[in-house]
């Protein structure tokens, strides 16, 4: 099992993932590297810590003010993290992409209720190549 498959399932709630795609940064060989070429980009999957600051390097953001901007729209994440269905995406206005995505998981909490009674719930942000940031969360494991 990959890093990114075991993060996906909820066996590494203390790392983050991150997806950078081939034309958001420079280097990206360098990022494929130490995580998991895709098609389009690479994934890493690290420590929380470390994890939130390779993404601060890689792509110039703060990743919680990331996340807290992109929490605020809803979108559809892809269950590898690796893409999206961006809502600003009308079909008439060019290409929507994922550029970065961002992603922690949160471990099980029945007192809290809804998805969080389900399993441990994996949290995704997207930054969309049109400008658009997004968020999408489900149990990990479920899609």
């Amino acid at each position: 099992m990959s890093d990114r498959e075991a993060f996906l399932a909820g066996e590494r709630p203390d790392d983050v993932l991150m997806y950078v795609a081939d034309e958001a940064v420079s280097g990206i060989d360098s990022l494929a590297d130490v995580g998991e070429r895709v098609e389009g980009g690479a994934v890493l999957v690290v420590d929380g810590e470390r994890g939130r600051s390779a993404f601060q390097r890689a792509t110039g953001l703060d990743p919680m003010a990331f996340a807290r901007e992109a929490m605020d729209t809803e979108g559809i994440v892809d269950p590898d993290c690796t893409g999206g269905v961006c809502p600003a995406d009308d079909g008439a206005d060019g290409e929507h992409a994922a550029r970065f995505v961002f992603a922690f998981a949160e471990e099980q909490n029945e007192d809290v209720g809804d998805l969080y009674a389900e399993g441990d719930v994996v949290h995704a942000y997207v930054s969309c190549s049109c400008g658009q940031s997004y968020s999408d969360k489900w149990v990990a494991g479920e899609r």
